[in-house]
C-alpha cells in the first residue's frame, strides 16, 4: 500500500469514531511499510480523523466493492 491509495479499515477504531469498512486515504507511509497515517473525511471533505495504523488494521480496496454511507459525530 502506498501514499494516496484509498484503503478500508479492518477493525473498529471507536476512539476515533471509525468502524471497520470505513474508507480513508494513506497520507504517509512509516518506515518500511511498518505503519501508515490514514486520513478519513466526509463526502464534503471535512476531516473526521487522521490516525496512525498498523498494516493489519487496513486493507486495499477491491474492484468488486461498493461504497456505503453512514453519519459520523463531528467534534
Amino acid at each position: 500500500m502506498q501514499e494516496l491509495e484509498r484503503v478500508a479499515l479492518t477493525q473498529d477504531l471507536p476512539e476515533h469514531g471509525l468502524s471497520a469498512g470505513d474508507v480513508g486515504m494513506i497520507v504517509h507511509v512509516y518506515g518500511d511499510h511498518k505503519g501508515y497515517e490514514v486520513e478519513f473525511v466526509t463526502f464534503n471533505g471535512d476531516l473526521v480523523a487522521l490516525v496512525s495504523v498498523y498494516p493489519n488494521q487496513i486493507r486495499p480496496l477491491e474492484n468488486d466493492e461498493i461504497a456505503s454511507a453512514r453519519r459520523v459525530q463531528m467534534v
